[in-house]
């Protein structure tokens, strides 16, 4: 086996690196890190920190594997490292605990004997509860923090006030596992772990059990959800969300073609941005896209990904029409209304297998397959009346006029009238249209006559 050694003498790090089981040898880089990005983006400044590590590190060495790596924060375009001292770590912790930050890990693999080199990042979202400053002083009193970027661990004590993280988890520890693990077998390097005696065994149980431990609070996190106003449960974050979208977009469009006419597409397109762009969740992409579909249906996959059929834009008379139902649809996405409605499934699995199996795969077909059919069959009365509502107010602060959400709802209800309803019909399963025009209008702050509660279902909806 060759030597490998690790270009840091942090204890997180080499606490970390003793997972993989590989014997290594400390021979930290005496380098001065670059803490300006300058022209570079965070991600190339932090591989350029870790090369430099690693390079200088090599240069010590006649053969062997070199890694290294460098961490920074970033919130509000400004870069957290180490702090200088202690004042400067109390200022740095109570600002980053004001906002979410994001924090990036450069890692650098050489191969002296084969001279080789790979480089790589990671990046993780970090949300702190805001920290007083008898806080921040009664953690410093128990932890160090000037060997941490950030000023906190969050594999200890930390681990206290680190509301949620979205992305790798170990790379907030200082060393993205999975990523290193994968560097590593692209150098042809066995990165399997070794057997250990007992007493190594009981101390890298000792160290992991914390980790495995928030791993498993840190995948389902509470939220406060502006729109609904309650505290809500999600199993995968916004970046997994993003993957299952796509993952099942992708699905969606190998089955359905597009419209060949490029501008509806583009009609489509603009106005759907033009609403996507006063909505209350813009932390995402949004996508609009126009099915070859004569059924009159709409749908929005989990992460931003909104397709209309055929069938419906030719339905719409006007702009307001077409952008009250693209308004709909992104009030579903805004309330995150298909993540919570596919996590709720008996099928768990099948969002695992959208986040974790490369796509192509014919097993992501199948999950897709499962999740699209459901998403098709509509949502719970509630959620669809919080889409309208939500519909309603992104129509009128994109500049459409919202009462054509109104005209496209009983357009639809004389359409259902006159003809049964096909499988994939939009509003299917939707709440009665009386309900719902009813809720558009107490969203407009307009009176209700009595026409409005004909058909109404239980209780009526409270507007949020």
């Amino acid at each position: 086996m060759k030597n490998i050694y690790l270009a840091s003498d942090s204890k997180a790090r080499k606490k970390l690196f003793e997972i993989f089981g590989l014997k290594f040898k400390v021979l930290p880089a005496r380098i001065k890190e670059e803490r300006r990005a300058g022209h570079l983006s965070y991600a190339k400044l932090v591989k350029r920190n870790a090369f430099e590590k690693a390079k200088q590190a090599a240069q010590r060495v006649k053969r062997g594997i070199i890694i290294a790596a460098d961490t920074i924060v970033v919130q509000d375009k400004k870069i957290f490292g180490k702090p200088r001292d202690l004042k400067d770590a109390k200022e740095m912790l109570k600002k980053l605990s004001r906002k979410p930050q994001w924090l990036y890990t450069g890692i650098a693999v050489i191969d002296k004997d084969k001279d080789r080199a790979l480089v790589d990042y990671e990046k993780t979202k970090v949300y702190m509860d805001r920290l007083t400053d008898k806080e921040i002083g009664s953690y410093f009193d128990m932890v160090s923090p000037l060997d941490k970027a950030g000023s906190f661990d969050i594999q200890g004590r930390g681990a206290f006030f680190i509301r949620r993280i979205e992305g790798c988890f170990y790379n907030v520890v200082g060393l993205p596992l999975r990523k290193l693990y994968r560097m590593l077998k692209k150098l042809d390097i066995n990165p399997a772990p070794a057997r250990r005696s007992g007493v190594k065994v009981f101390l890298f149980l000792f160290y992991l059990l914390p980790f495995t431990f928030y791993l498993i609070l840190s995948g389902c996190s509470t939220e406060y959800n502006i729109v609904t106003g309650q505290q809500e449960t999600y199993y995968y974050s916004t970046d997994s969300e993003v993957r299952m979208g796509r993952a099942i977009a992708q699905q969606v469009e190998k089955e359905y073609k597009f419209v060949e006419d490029p501008l509806v597409q583009k009609r489509v397109e603009d106005i759907g941005k033009k609403i996507a762009g006063v909505c209350d969740r813009k932390e995402i992409d949004y996508h609009f896209k126009v099915l070859d579909d004569d059924e009159v249906n709409a749908v929005s996959l989990p992460g931003g990904f909104v397709y209309v059929n055929k069938g419906l834009v030719e339905k719409t008379a006007s702009d307001d029409e077409l952008a009250g139902v693209l308004a709909h649809e992104v009030g579903h996405i805004v309330a995150r209304h298909s993540i919570k409605k596919l996590q709720a499934l008996q099928g768990y699995s099948i969002l695992r297998i959208l986040v974790a199996v490369a796509p192509g795969s014919g097993e992501v077909g199948n999950a897709a397959d499962t999740a699209f059919t459901q998403l098709l069959l509509g949502y719970a009365r509630e959620d669809e009346l919080l889409a309208d509502q939500l519909g309603t107010r992104y129509l009128k602060l994109a500049g459409y006029d919202p009462h054509g959400m109104i005209n496209f709802l009983e357009k639809l209800q004389e359409v259902n009238r006159r003809k049964p309803l096909r499988p994939r019909s939009y509003f299917k399963t939707h709440p009665y249209v009386p309900d719902r025009i009813r809720v558009v209008k107490q969203e407009l702050g307009e009176d209700i006559d009595f026409e409005d509660y004909i058909n109404i279902e239980q209780t009526p909806h409270e507007p949020r």
